[in-house]
């Protein structure tokens, strides 16, 4: 078979949603063969990725690779265009692994097995698509057909008030979407070709004011997916309802769509609007760290507690993108990753402890740490890798925005003195909380009734393995970054240098504005 030539991004996109179609005539009451096949095509695809990666990718070169486009709908101009560089290979690895993790933690769900797989399955496809396609209007659709399977993994198998934030998530995300299709059907009849495709959307000359009204238009689509606050009020409440695999999900991927739109359409199609929202963008994220980090304290609901951990990283992928160094942004892809994983690190163990102790309130919990030592053993490690441990990838990545900005010339010193500062304050704050989290759920008295229970046992060798996994190149990318910054350097280095050459720009329009102004006829005179 002729490699370069295959349709590896269309086969790996269309094979679990495809795989989806067929469960409902697999012959299976209790759901056992339902599960041993979602997980099959998860590691079927899951190793077409990253064969098609390893045999066809080329980490030097900084331009799409994998490249496919067949015309879909040629009247609207519509066609199904696919493509990988160094911003979404990454992260399409990412899906898939962590994707296949997922289905192996759904190993319990025993309520409508094969609709809840049948929804993972399309979700797997429709996410690696978001990563993958490079044509604005095709992107609007599969950034549409992730939020169906979400909203009914959230409403069907969620807790209490699932109905509510299975809602609350459909409105503030589809809502944010209508953002991205007028900005996408605006961009494409912008001047005298019709196009949809983003390499050619990126070479329009587009008017500065119309860069920023599409930027603003984007940041708030994105926004509510990152979340960028005040638009993350839908996190919390999808986290506190969700089930183990789905908390994976959000955490793990979902999250990271926001963050690479935010780099893919804001910072690489519209690098001059980008000069100008880029202080806006820092000090968003400086709000997402501190805010989200003292809402964590306050928290008694361990999902939500984890939930606002997630928001205040995210600021620090924020303030990489809007750096204007190569380090600031590489490491914003690389705490993306880093998020991705130990974000479904947590919350898997988030949903074991529930299974256990039967309650999500720190108030109630206590003591168990003698029980389970092993839940408590990995609890520990992934927390650590959460507040940014020396060794591990967290830690590397939040140095490397640090360090970016630090060095950044695009700001002056007195801002950059301030924003390095608050940056800190957040750094500080995380292990404050989740160490007393440790603390409050392992440590101090024994709730007599909760270690009573006999649920209360430790982890099994499922979950031990899941972990594991998730902690392997956690740990092997706090040791070794270049094992994934080599990745994508080289896409990251050219986006840098384009957005550079965009900041003297602004400050060349800024002194031609304030020479306008200074010439203009004085009233009186």
């Amino acid at each position: 078979m002729n490699t370069a030539n295959f349709p590896w991004l269309t086969t790996i996109i269309l094979l679990p949603i495809v795989a989806s179609l067929l469960l409902p005539i697999i012959p299976d009451k209790e759901g056992k063969t339902v599960r041993w096949y979602s997980l099959i095509v998860g590691l079927i695809d899951f190793a077409l990725i990253v064969y098609a990666f390893y045999t066809g990718y080329d980490f030097s070169n900084p331009d799409l690779q994998l490249v496919e486009s067949y015309p879909w709908v040629p009247q609207l101009g519509l066609n199904w265009s696919v493509g990988a560089d160094g911003l979404s290979m990454p992260l399409i690895i990412l899906t898939g692994f962590i994707t296949t993790l997922a289905i192996l933690a759904a190993w319990p769900i025993t309520f409508k097995p094969k609709l809840f797989y049948f929804l993972i399955l399309a979700m797997y496809g429709g996410q690696i698509a978001v990563f993958a396609v490079q044509d604005m209007l095709l992107f609007f659709l599969v950034w549409e057909l992730e939020l169906v399977p979400i909203y009914f993994l959230l409403s069907i198998w969620g807790g209490k008030r699932r109905q509510y934030a299975a809602t609350k998530f459909i409105l503030y995300t589809a809502g944010g979407s209508l953002f991205i299709l007028l900005s996408a059907l605006t961009m494409g009849f912008y001047g005298d070709t019709v196009t949809f495709d983003m390499r050619s959307l990126a070479l329009k000359d587009f008017a500065l004011n119309f860069q920023l009204a599409l930027y603003a238009g984007f940041l708030i689509a994105y926004g509510v997916k990152l979340p960028i606050i005040p638009l993350h009020t839908w996190l919390p409440d999808a986290h506190g309802e969700a089930t183990a695999p789905v908390h994976m999900l959000l955490a793990g991927i979902l999250l990271k769509m926001g963050g690479y739109a935010l780099i893919r359409m804001n910072a690489q199609m519209l690098p001059d609007a980008h000069a100008f929202f880029a202080p806006v963008l820092v000090v968003l994220g400086v709000v997402n760290i501190i805010y989200a980090a003292l809402t964590s304290f306050a928290q008694r609901n361990l999902k939500r507690k984890i939930a606002y951990s997630s928001i205040s990283h995210m600021g620090f992928v924020m303030i990489g993108i809007a750096s204007f160094t190569d380090l600031g942004l590489s490491g914003a892809v690389l705490q993306m990753v880093s998020h991705g994983l130990i974000g479904a690190s947590l919350f898997f163990l988030v949903g074991a402890t529930y299974d256990r102790t039967h309650t999500l309130m720190l108030d109630e919990m206590g003591g168990v740490g003698k029980r389970m030592p092993k839940v408590f053993a990995m609890f520990t490690t992934c927390s650590m890798a959460s507040l940014a441990l020396p060794g591990m990838s967290g830690f590397v990545a939040e140095l490397m925005v640090f360090v970016g900005f630090a060095t950044s010339d695009a700001y002056s010193s007195t801002f950059k003195v301030i924003v390095v500062f608050l940056m800190a304050v957040g750094v500080i704050l995380t292990p404050i909380y989740l160490l007393s989290m440790l603390r409050e759920i392992f440590y101090g008295k024994e709730n007599e009734e909760l270690v009573s229970h006999q649920a209360l046992i430790d982890a099994e060798p499922r979950e031990v393995f899941i972990i594991a996994c998730l902690l392997v190149p956690i740990i092997g990318i706090g040791f070794y970054p270049k094992l994934l910054t080599q990745m994508y350097d080289s896409t990251t280095v050219q986006l840098t240098a384009r957005l550079r050459d965009s900041v003297p720009t602004l400050a060349q329009q800024k002194e031609e504005t304030l020479k306008v102004s200074l010439s203009a006829p004085q009233i009186g005179n």
